[in-house]
């Protein structure tokens, strides 16, 4: 699950709560074998028979909200199966887990909190593996502070008599675009369709509002001397498309000390060269590690004219580098870290 479906989950549930109904979840905890999605994908389901999110492509949904209605009416949460092989065209054997779902206002704030404070946490579901078993079972959202568990039935004490799944839920990624044309806008669609926190950086001779880039989170008006990219964390890309190269050569310079993970700039292969000899100048001391991360041209070849073209190989090269960074979860959990063994 990401971060950004768990934020469409928790407004889903306000919004049913407020009508008066009830609500239970719906989460992939077991596969044996291949499936359309991993373990941690959740689904919340209301009792007027509607839902938000997914577990699968679409094959199984409409049998977990049959299932469901036993949860409904009993409260007692059930794990059902399913065999891929016959029912829905993958190889896999599915364990889902549906539990009552229930969070206070106090609770509702700290998931809201986490998932804006970019803070990564930790989901443990506690399960047995069955075709069809109903008992005690339940999940636990882990952030720093607190835990929570949102089915209210559920008694933790037990916990160690189940199976337990556990999720590291990560930020989702922040795209700094450093420029505000065209091709920068439909960059900024494409990557908040992904459900990417979006980041405009626009100069002060030619400000912008959240009229000219409505899918972003954040626009500032700035200049590279002015702006603080304090915000910068270990899941931030950035990319340069200001078609200015002294401007790209001064927030080059800014970057060096805070990004870490990718930078994109548009142009040929002949300008990043360029850029670089201009900083090996100025700032010989510079870590080859930040060389490493700059790719200009930015995005994967798939010869792209257009804009959106332009767009989905920024985006498709960004989501290769970070899928690629098998030691990312430890430097963002290290709040998850303090999390009693007992849970």
């Amino acid at each position: 699950m990401y971060s950004f479906e768990l934020k469409k989950i928790v407004e889903f549930y306000a919004k049913s709560k407020a009508l008066g109904l009830d609500t239970v979840m719906a989460s992939l905890v077991g596969l044996k074998g291949s499936s359309y999605r991993k373990p941690g994908v959740r689904m919340l389901l209301s009792s007027d028979g509607k839902m938000q999110g997914a577990i699968s492509g679409g094959c199984v949904e409409k049998d977990v909200l049959n299932a469901a209605q036993t949860v409904f009416e009993s409260g007692v949460a059930r794990v059902i199966s399913y065999d891929g092989r016959y029912r829905l065209g993958c190889e896999g054997f599915l364990f889902i887990l549906i539990e009552p779902f229930q969070i206070n206002e106090n609770q509702s704030l700290e998931i809201k909190s986490a998932l804006k404070n970019r803070e990564a946490f930790e989901v443990h579901s506690f399960y047995d593996e069955g075709r069809d078993v109903s008992g005690d079972f339940g999940s636990v959202f882990a952030f720093e502070k607190v835990e929570i568990s949102t089915n209210l039935n559920f008694n933790i004490a037990n916990w160690h008599l189940h199976s337990r799944y556990t999720q590291s839920v990560l930020p989702d990624i922040q795209l700094i675009i450093i420029g505000v044309e065209h091709d920068a806008s439909k960059l900024c669609s494409a990557a908040s369709f992904l459900g990417w926190n979006v980041v405009v950086v626009a100069s002060i001779k030619n400000p912008k509002s959240q009229a000219d880039f409505p899918t972003a989170a954040t626009i500032y008006n700035g200049t590279p001397e002015s702006i603080d990219f304090g915000f910068i964390d270990s899941r931030t890309a950035t990319v340069l498309m200001t078609h200015n190269f002294a401007q790209d050569f001064q927030y080059l310079l800014k970057l060096r000390k805070v990004q870490k993970n990718y930078i994109g700039i548009l142009g040929s292969s002949k300008r990043k060269v360029q850029l670089e000899n201009q900083i090996l100048d100025l700032a010989p001391d510079i870590a080859t590690e930040f060389l490493d991360i700059i790719h200009s041209p930015a995005g994967i070849d798939i010869s792209s004219e257009t804009p959106e073209e332009i767009a989905l190989s920024i985006t498709a090269e960004i989501l290769k580098v970070f899928k690629s960074k098998s030691n990312e979860h430890p430097n963002l959990l290290n709040k998850s870290n303090r999390i009693k063994e007992n849970i």
